[in-house]
């Protein structure tokens, strides 16, 4: 029975577990980007530039603090991102996904992606992460072009981009590329022939985003010269009608497949699901019967580390979400889905009755923003293109 009392929270079932495993190293920061990433150090006592053996045991320490609150529920996916977790050792992502399949239930067909940077892959490696259960690999390209790539602080070179994804679709069911565009001094000619290159290896998803300037990094301070806004939306358009003429089926605001190779974990995310969140940094969001908390983990790999093991937790937020800030988290997500969700799936989510939104509903609609149709909750080609406006309306 669906609740109507608009001041508390009750969920008739809870959605599907997901798994995000956070590793914050990487071999070089990138000038752009503002995850939770942190440069290798050279040192001597370990060889990786980090402390494999170390973090892996903080993360399966924090595995375990989690468990009884998801006691009895399966893991849809697992989601292992930074950084860049490439760099794990062989032996160390067989012993971390040995030690987490020790811990949770994983459905039989769980997707488990690993971020991968082009730079550091290497044949024998990726084919032992396929052998310890990775199936979907996410090659963060960004440009197959040595001058962008220079300009956004890659490791890589174009060359070597290309010879990844090789590598990657040789060993797992699924690949990613990650594209970027509106780079320094981008030419409609030069985006053109980046996703000229990027279709030319027929991966199952690619994911495309604009270059945009985060707060907290170093293009913020310092920042290039990028193309004007007529020009980027002209790249934009281009690159859209070309993913469509290749069967690319845009179903999230970034995000594009072939049919049936949506990335699951992600649309779990977007549709307001569970996920553990483990790592430094890491997010985590938890459904109970009565309440939906939040959590949030040492940032800095050091500190965290030291967390779990003097006090084994690295929590530094964890506060139950108010049922009068539910409608605009969710929204703030399933928005982002070109085909949204049936409206049910708010309540169900939420554990909140649908006339709380009513007002916003209609607001949404009435600016063109929302699709009329009263069993879904999907944006229009405006509510996408103006996505900000429109998730703003939900607001409390």
């Amino acid at each position: 029975m669906l609740n109507t009392n608009p001041k508390t929270i009750a969920l008739t079932a809870l959605p599907p577990l997901a798994l995000y495993i956070h590793f914050p190293w990487c071999e070089r920061k990138c000038p752009y980007c503002d995850f939770n990433s942190h440069q290798i150090k050279s040192d001597q006592s370990q060889p990786n530039g980090f402390d494999e053996a170390r973090y892996i045991k903080a993360l399966i320490a924090d595995l375990e603090t989690e468990l009884p609150r998801v006691w009895g529920r399966h893991v849809h996916s697992i989601f292992i991102g930074g950084g860049t977790p490439s760099l794990l050792s062989a032996r160390g992502m067989d012993d971390l996904l040995s030690a987490v399949r020790a811990r949770v239930p994983l459905e039989p067909a769980c997707e488990i992606t690993m971020e991968a940077n082009p730079g550091s892959v290497e044949t024998e490696k990726f084919s032992a992460f396929a052998g310890s259960g990775i199936n979907r690999v996410s090659l963060g390209i960004q440009s197959f072009q040595d001058t962008q790539l220079k300009a956004l602080g890659r490791i890589h070179t174009g060359g070597e981009a290309q010879r990844a994804i090789g590598i990657a679709l040789d060993h797992f069911k699924s690949v990613n590329l990650d594209l970027m565009y509106g780079l320094p001094q981008q030419t409609l000619a030069a985006a053109a022939e980046d996703m000229a290159t990027a279709l030319s290896f027929n991966t199952p998803h690619l994911s495309l985003y604009n270059l945009t300037l985060e707060p907290n990094t170093y293009f913020a301070s310092f920042p290039p010269q990028l193309p004007d806004e007529d020009a980027i939306d002209a790249i934009f358009e281009h690159n859209v009608e070309c993913l469509e003429k290749a069967g690319y089926g845009r179903y999230e605001v970034s995000a594009y497949a072939k049919k049936g190779q949506e990335c699951q974990h992600n649309l779990n995310y977007w549709r307001f699901g569970d996920y553990i969140g483990i790592g430094a940094g890491a997010h985590g969001k938890i459904s109970l019967p009565h309440s939906i908390t939040r959590q949030v983990r040492e940032k800095h790999p050091e500190t965290y580390m030291l967390a779990m093991e003097s006090k084994n937790s690295a929590l530094i937020e964890s506060r139950e979400i108010a049922p009068a800030d539910l409608p605009f988290e969710f929204m703030l997500n399933t928005l982002r889905l070109t085909s949204g969700v049936e409206t049910r799936t708010f309540s169900e989510r939420t554990g909140l009755p649908l006339n709380v939104i009513a007002k916003p509903l209609a607001e949404a609609c009435q600016k063109g923003l929302l699709d009329p149709n009263p069993s879904l909750l999907k944006p229009t080609e405006q509510g996408l293109r103006f996505l900000n406006n429109l998730q703003e309306i939900f607001l409390a």
